[in-house]
């Protein structure tokens, strides 16, 4: 196993820091209830914790070597409940979840885990994929679920497969020329991808470049950047939890989508800059642990399977962080353990009890060891 001490810190610093960061979502979360004049979602949220604590200790208890022959059933599976969004009819002007009585499901959040489980199979043992015909099957494993969800609409999520695509095959040993070939190939479908995507989609794509600070408010594509932006302004150096609202003006704390997509917001306002920069340093020191946890993996389809999750985990706290202060599109992406969503927390709570379980795995599979291939 990895040395007593390491596995200790690092099991200690993604326990630790996930924790403080769910507890921030959970102040982002209530202090959108308060401007909401007594919302629930607080409340709801420590139940979908709870159950996605549960998960979370299934994933660390099953042994995740039997998990590995179920990875092609579960991306089927997951292409199958993506397709079925479309028999439901549209909330919020979106097809993005499947309805079972009272409870919602995104298909798409599993469709995450699906897609790392699936490609980390697929590559664990194969050397074709350093041929540049190769990454033809990986990518085409990629692309289906991206063009599928880009047609729920939702921006966000498609664009996570990509980053984790490259992570996973720099991690299996694929070629550098052959990795930026694949950008290339990204850059190239770019076209494809502006063709998919709804008329609001690319509004708010543009929105970024034609957003304009110090002006009144945008009533149309840039509203909602105008206001997270004005949120995190609102909250200073320490927020209002410590020096009171900035202004009395209800107008101005309105954002919509706050306890979703826009929770670090909410966290800012709350707790200022101090509470940004520690919500973004918690971040740092778990992508940076769930890294070293995969350096030291030895078994390939565990070294796969941790370098997927943290590279989806990364991937989405960049484009969410980034979108709030205008520097990326606004996508309707979550933040990871943050914003209140059932299938969100869920999912994530699957992933953080499987980097566990990779953790404590027995001694043949994870050790100092070099990963199989050398990218050349």
């Amino acid at each position: 196993m990895l040395p007593g001490r390491t596995i200790s810190l690092t099991l200690c610093a993604i326990l630790i820091t996930t924790l403080l960061i769910i507890w921030l979502g959970l102040t982002g979360i209530a202090r959108g209830d308060d401007l909401d004049f007594g919302g629930q979602f607080a409340q709801r949220q420590v139940l979908w914790l709870a159950i996605g604590s549960i998960v979370a200790t299934l994933a660390w208890m099953v042994p995740y070597q039997r998990m590995k022959g179920l990875s092609y059933p579960f991306y089927a599976i997951s292409i199958l409940m993506l397709l079925a969004v479309y028999f439901y009819p549209p909330r919020y002007g979106a097809r993005r979840w499947i309805f079972v009585g009272p409870i919602s499901i995104q298909p798409s959040e599993i469709a995450k885990v699906a897609f790392i489980f699936a490609l980390s199979e697929y590559l664990m043992f194969r050397r074709n994929h350093r041929t540049l015909i190769g990454l033809i099957p990986p990518f085409l494993m990629t692309i289906l679920p991206v063009l599928i969800i880009l047609k729920e609409p939702d921006l966000g999520t498609s664009l996570l497969f990509f980053p984790v695509l490259f992570g996973i095959l720099f991690t299996a040993g694929a070629r550098r020329w052959h990795l930026l070939t694949t950008i290339l190939a990204g850059i190239a479908i770019s076209p494809v991808v502006w063709w998919n995507m709804s008329a609001e989609q690319k509004s708010r794509v543009t929105a970024v470049f034609l957003q304009q600070d110090g002006t009144a408010t945008d009533m149309g594509d840039g509203y909602h950047l105008h206001q997270s932006k004005q949120m995190l302004a609102l909250g200073g150096i320490w927020g209002s939890e410590f020096d009171g609202e900035a202004v009395t003006d209800p107008h101005a704390y309105r954002l919509p989508a706050g306890r979703t997509d826009f929770v670090f917001c909410l966290v800012g306002e709350r707790w200022g800059l101090a509470g940004t920069l520690g919500t973004l340093t918690l971040f740092a020191i778990f992508i940076l642990s769930g890294l070293h946890l995969a350096a030291s993996t030895r078994d390939p389809f565990g070294r796969l399977v941790s370098t997927g999750i943290v590279m989806m985990f990364a991937a989405q706290v960049i484009i969410n962080t980034a979108m709030t202060v205008g520097l990326a599109p606004v996508t309707g992406l979550t933040l990871p353990l943050m914003s209140y969503g059932g299938s969100s927390l869920v999912t994530m709570g699957f992933c953080i009890g499987l980097l566990m379980n990779i953790a404590h795995s027995p001694g043949f599979d994870v050790a100092g060891q070099p990963f199989q291939f050398n990218p050349e």
